[in-house]
């Protein structure tokens, strides 16, 4: 053989060697334990010469691609897709080997993996491959003649988080009703995340053990004169990492009539890893409106999507009557503020049947002075807002229940009208609001920003009157023929008054 004949061969035996390489990574690689959230479950990584393709399996996002792989001082680096987080699209992962196992580190959104694995088979990745379901086209608009006025009641997430079981319920019901918060209007008593267990043989999802039976806790509720409410989510996990309704939808639905209840909160959460655009968004509620639809059985549809893709202009189209405007609320005086007067939606979205909903109330959670509690409560009122309270009600002090049950405020929350409040004026730190109310008066609502107290005069010409012939105080109840010189409000406080005129 001629050394030009065997050096061609060497080459080529070489290039299919390279061709044919592994690397230490190669494989499927199984990890048990994980966090619930992203609940990493699973990594494969094949290669063929300098071409590395792999993914991580979660609970919560199904099968994460890795982008640009490549083995760099022995590790295997990757970044991955990364949500709700502008300034970092995506984020950095790594894999290393320590006596032939892995350990993985990466980072989606708020959850950080840090987690130690060991090597799988083929008939491991089948087991633990993510099901992927069917997404519907949208369908017709949904018709509602639900929540003529926004829903009133409460909800545990704010106070108990996850930690929620069937005997809090009933003693929120309970609360309910000695309080007289029920006489004044507050409904519904919802279960928000973490009642969820597991799904059966034929996927039937069933509660987990802190609440053994839920016909009988709604049974319970309805004895009180209340409705109830449940939670779930379009993604296979809650925010808090139980089963999501995803691949489930209408068998969801029908356990949720069959139950009982009377309302869902449906929230997108890990459900927005799949549903990353207006379309998808709008179908996978669309989805879950019309099988509530299908169960012949009444419910509230909460649509929590934070406020994405202008979800106002089209919330009603898929069955929901109330759709959220923000990211959560927090008991501080900042979040509350910058909800409330900046993140409210858009007023010609609501109206009977259909509410913008900024979030829950944070009254009687302790983190708020008595003048910002009464401008959370002013603000949601004038903006036509649902009123779902988010404290312990057993331990309503009365100061909080009368906030609470000011029959004037709620008044101009459920106004018949179904208008939702705006700014007309600014001064300063000063802001003016208009609510044109059903009996023709219009509310004013007169809020200070600052950290001083500041007065303002409000005129007839602020509710578009020309004279002012009765002005009532909505917090206090007095009443007078005319506006005084001006009004004076506390720092982050509020003035609301109603106005008759001509």
């Amino acid at each position: 053989m001629s050394r030009a004949l065997f050096a061609t061969l060497a080459a080529i035996l070489s290039l299919a060697s390279s061709a044919a390489a592994k690397t230490p990574f190669d494989g499927i690689w199984l990890f048990d334990d994980a966090p619930p959230t992203p609940g990493v479950t699973m990594m494969e990584v094949k290669s063929k010469g300098a071409k590395i393709e792999g993914s991580v399996t979660t609970l919560w996002y199904g099968p994460v691609e890795m982008h640009n792989p490549r083995i760099a001082d022995g590790k295997l680096l990757f970044e991955a897709r990364n949500i709700n987080d502008r300034d970092h699209p995506t984020r950095s992962w790594s894999v290393s080997l320590t006596d032939g196992k892995p350990h993985l580190e990466g980072q989606i959104w708020e959850s950080k993996v840090a987690i130690d694995g060991y090597r799988g088979a083929t008939k491991d990745a089948k087991a633990r491959a993510f099901q992927f379901a069917a997404l519907p086209p949208l369908g017709q608009p949904i018709p509602s003649q639900l929540a003529a006025t926004p829903p009133m009641g409460w909800s545990s997430w704010n106070k108990f988080a996850e930690h929620i079981d069937d005997k809090t319920v009933r003693a929120m019901a309970d609360a309910m009703v000695s309080t007289g918060l029920r006489d004044a209007g507050y409904t519904y008593i919802n279960i928000d995340d973490g009642w969820q267990g597991q799904r059966d043989t034929k996927g039937v999802l069933h509660p987990n053990a802190k609440f053994p039976d839920m016909k009988a806790l709604t049974d319970y509720v309805h004895s009180k004169g209340l409705k109830i409410g449940i939670y779930s989510s379009q993604g296979p996990r809650t925010c808090a990492g139980y089963e999501g309704s995803y691949g489930h939808v209408a068998q969801d639905a029908k356990s949720f009539a069959d139950w009982g209840f009377d309302y869902l909160k449906y929230d997108l959460c890990s459900g927005e890893w799949f549903y990353a655009d207006a379309d998808t968004v709008k179908r996978s509620y669309h989805e879950m409106g019309a099988a509530l639809q299908a169960t012949g059985r009444d419910m509230i549809f909460s649509l929590c999507e934070y406020g994405r893709f202008d979800v106002g202009s089209w919330g009603r189209d898929v069955g929901g009557q109330l759709w959220r405007t923000t990211g959560d609320i927090t008991d501080d005086y900042p979040t509350m503020a910058k909800i409330g007067f900046d993140k409210n939606g858009n007023p010609d979205h609501a109206g009977p049947h259909g509410w913008n909903d900024p979030d829950m109330l944070e009254i009687g959670n302790g983190g708020m002075s008595a003048d910002e509690y009464r401008t959370h409560m002013t603000l949601w009122a004038m903006a036509a807002a649902p009123l779902m309270m988010g404290h312990d009600l057993r331990e309503t002090s009365p100061e909080t229940l009368a906030m609470l049950t000011n029959r004037r405020v709620i008044a101009i929350d459920q106004d018949a009208r179904g208008v939702q409040g705006r700014a007309i004026r600014k001064q300063g730190d000063l802001e003016i609001w208009t609510k044109p109310l059903a009996d023709g008066r219009v509310a004013l609502a007169l809020f200070n920003r600052g950290t001083q107290a500041a007065s303002l005069a409000l005129t007839a010409a602020d509710a578009g009157f020309a004279s002012v012939s009765g002005v009532d105080d909505i917090w206090s109840g007095a009443k007078t023929a005319t506006l005084p010189a001006s009004y004076s409000v506390p720092a982050h406080g509020a003035v609301m008054i109603a106005i008759a005129g001509r």
